[in-house]
């Protein structure tokens, strides 16, 4: 089923995506196709569940109906255009979705499990100034199926199921707020991928009236505020895209965040040499985090072509742990995975984006 586009005077495929459809309009097709009622449920698990690539992969549906169906409707699987591997076991990927759009992706095993880094966005328009991924600005926002899918294709290449997903790749999920919120309700699904809601993690660089949202939302999803630092004139300057979410509000939402959840959220602290990791900065830091519900993960800057920023110390992220220690803060520093194949915090861009 064609259409023509007026525009361009191509032709393009006319028929829905299987992963847009609800529940109610499933089964109102099949019912259409004179299929019982238990269809639905067959058609979505293979969906959602088992991740079918195409409608004959579905092999407890009659033939005429999977081909009724791929008459009506495309799988709309994403393809996969580069893989690459690092010597930690991580895996990166970027896949093309239906209308051409790249964007990326990482699985990162570790002692029987499996963490993937999904993208909300292909590309970001947040703008911050150490990470590669703003720099070629947005193309999209993501769909719910489209988030989803990406967890999906790094469990079929690792062959293990998925423990943990971070919402932490390309994008500011809460500026795609509600598919964020259906994928991550998808995954968390029992007729989904079945993964926790506190294995699901949420990381926005601090959109206050997304973070009020989120409170109220009755999931137990977990979240992480990118913060890097507490000083609002060097906040300004690392993120740009943020500058109208004042530090004082960003404190105060919090404060109403771990009111209304009782979850503890995480700030992410990217280290940056001679910038963010000075004494100041770490009193600054402190001084946000005492007396607050609150785990510091500190992140040795991962290196982004033609940047300006370098890491700073291992020695000063100690610093940092030891004085927020002191201030009864919990504080860790963050294991990099996937540097040596830009798969690590920051460093999403896209490199290829056509071919193989």
């Amino acid at each position: 089923m064609t259409t023509t586009d007026k525009t361009t005077g191509a032709e393009k495929d006319a028929r829905r995506d299987i992963h847009s459809l609800t529940r109610g309009e499933l089964a109102e097709l099949l019912g259409e196709l004179g299929q019982p009622s238990f269809r639905a449920k067959q058609v979505e698990e293979w969906v959602w569940s088992k991740y079918a690539r195409s409608f004959d992969d579905m092999t407890n549906l009659p033939k005429s109906l999977r081909e009724q169906l791929a008459e009506r409707l495309t799988m709309g699987a994403a393809e996969e255009v580069a893989r690459q591997a690092s010597a930690d076991g991580s895996r990166k990927y970027l896949l093309r979705l239906s209308d051409g759009v790249t964007v990326e992706c990482v699985g990162m095993p570790s002692r029987g499990r499996l963490s993937v880094c999904a993208s909300t966005q292909a590309g970001c328009a947040m703008g911050c100034a150490f990470c590669a991924t703003g720099r070629s600005g947005l193309t999209r926002s993501l769909t719910d199926a489209e988030i989803y899918e990406q967890v999906m294709h790094v469990r079929d290449d690792f062959g293990e199921r998925v423990t943990s997903v971070v919402l932490m790749g390309q994008g500011e999920p809460f500026m795609n707020y509600d598919a964020t919120l259906a994928a991550l309700r998808r995954l968390n699904s029992p007729e989904g991928a079945g993964i926790g809601a506190r294995h699901l993690t949420v990381s926005t660089c601090g959109v206050i009236p997304q973070i009020m949202r989120f409170a109220n939302e009755p999931e137990q999803f977990t979240l992480a505020v990118s913060l890097h630092s507490a000083v609002q004139k060097t906040r300004n300057a690392l993120m740009p895209g943020v500058r109208k979410y004042s530090l004082v509000n960003l404190y105060n939402a919090m404060g109403t965040y771990v009111s209304k959840t009782g979850r503890r959220p995480t700030y992410e602290y990217a280290l940056i040499g001679g910038v963010n990791d000075t004494d100041a900065e770490l009193q600054a830091l402190c001084d946000f985090c005492e007396g607050t519900l609150a785990h510091v993960n500190l992140i040795q800057l991962n290196e982004v072509e033609g940047s300006k920023f370098r890491p700073s110390t291992p020695e000063r992220a100690d610093d940092f742990v030891r004085a927020l220690a002191r201030v009864g803060v919990e504080a860790t520093v963050r294991a990099s995975r996937g540097a040596d194949i830009d798969a690590a915090c920051g460093q999403l861009k896209q490199r290829l984006t056509r071919g193989r």
